[in-house]
């Protein structure tokens, strides 16, 4: 029982702190859970990110449940899902019990324009940790003209043409499978 409140208090203080999302608390999950407290390696979040991207809701949460699970199983995944969410509720409960028009409040508008801030530089960190793991994790891919190919028709049609994401996923997803299969190993006619 105590793992299981250790993993709430543990998800309680990343909650705490996890303004914007769920790529602006990589840096955060690398300096607690990776180098604090051994939990996982980078290329294990690398893994839960993408799964938490891929599945339905908010990455952050998926994040903290599939960590939980991987710590203490479905008991571990709902403590540690609710130790990060508690937060968001308390502040969301008490603005909208406190305070009407908050967002039309000099202060908190200034604070947010600071956060924005903040995360658009977390997120940036986590983009070049991302490519960092991938590129450890995969040596060569990016030499891999396919790769690249894939990669840059991707950003291309999401930067330009506004493609949905979930068609960029699905037929990236397609086109690796397709692409990066492992060669099956076949009998040469000469062996016997």
């Amino acid at each position: 029982m105590r793992d299981l409140f250790g993993l709430f208090f543990t998800f309680l203080k990343i909650g705490l702190i996890a303004f914007g999302g769920g790529y602006s608390i990589m840096p955060i999950i690398e300096r607690e859970l990776v180098n604090g407290k051994g939990w996982l390696t980078m290329d294990e979040v690398v893994e839960f990110y993408t799964i938490g991207q891929i599945s339905p809701g908010v990455i952050a949460v998926n994040l903290a449940s599939f960590i939980g699970y991987k710590q203490k199983n479905i008991l571990g995944s709902v403590f540690a899902t609710m130790g990060f969410i508690f937060p968001g509720i308390v502040l969301i409960s008490l603005a909208a019990l406190l305070l009407q028009n908050f967002s039309d409040i000099p202060v908190v508008r200034n604070a947010f324009a600071g956060i924005r801030l903040v995360i658009a530089a977390l997120i940036t960190k986590t983009v070049i940790m991302l490519a960092a793991a991938l590129i450890q994790k995969q040596r060569g891919l990016l030499q891999n003209v396919i790769a690249v190919a894939i990669s840059v028709i991707c950003f291309v049609l999401s930067l330009v043409w506004h493609a949905n994401p979930v068609i960029l996923v699905i037929t990236s997803g397609f086109a690796g499978f397709l692409c990066f299969q492992p060669k099956k190993a076949g009998k040469n006619k000469f062996q016997k």
